[in-house]
């Protein structure tokens, strides 16, 4: 009985160590899972929202050229035009870069907005209508603060969702400890602490003096 008591706790703590483990186990990928999201969203922020405001700014610069120069009044047409066209180009060069990163549905819509603007005001070069010019070049500016808003608002989303994960991969952290501990002392009871032995007195037959 005594070898049967001893199998019986082993037993025990072999299969409560097996549910531990594969809570543990199933813990741990589900950690390593976060962790590839908070990753995911970490390098969001730097290739689509960090890259993406850089070009915002350069488009901000020459746009910015742009309609002081139409605002010019001591410049020839054929000047203000030369700049106006190179300028232009600089901003193009720019833009398959912009449409490689990853743009929400919203984006694309303002970014065609912008880039219509540009159409315009290439347009309005060859006809010569400074005036025009440099209200198409405010508009167009206006489009890229709006992007630029839309990106802060999604590097802050990006930021919040990698935040929480980060918080989520720590409490699974601190369940797994305590798992741990609890399994090591049901393991350390049942395999240590022996069980108090009973004494079962038989009563003596009576005697026939």
């Amino acid at each position: 009985m005594k070898d049967l008591h001893k199998i019986s706790n082993k037993t025990k703590a072999a299969f409560i160590l097996l549910i531990v483990m594969l809570i543990i186990i199933l813990s741990n990928f589900n950690t390593l899972q976060n962790s590839k999201k908070v990753n995911e969203n970490i390098n969001a922020i730097y290739k689509d929202r960090l890259v993406v405001a850089h070009y915002i700014f350069q488009y901000s610069k020459e746009l910015h050229f742009i309609k002081a120069e139409a605002e010019k009044l001591n410049l020839s047409d054929t000047i203000k035009t030369d700049e106006i066209i190179s300028t232009l180009k600089v901003i193009h060069s720019i833009d398959h870069l912009y449409e490689k990163t990853v743009l929400t549905p919203t984006e694309r819509i303002f970014f065609q907005n912008f880039l219509n603007s540009c159409n315009t005001i290439n347009k309005q070069t060859q006809n010569k209508n400074w005036d025009q010019i440099a209200k198409s070049s405010e508009k167009a500016l206006k489009t890229l603060e709006q992007l630029s808003q839309i990106q802060i608002t999604e590097g802050k989303v990006k930021l919040a969702s990698a935040n929480a994960m980060y918080n989520d991969n720590n409490s699974l952290g601190q369940l797994e400890i305590a798992l741990l501990i609890v399994l090591g002392g049901i393991t350390f009871y049942l395999l240590i602490v022996k069980k108090t032995k009973r004494t079962i007195k038989i009563p003596e037959p009576p005697s026939m003096n």
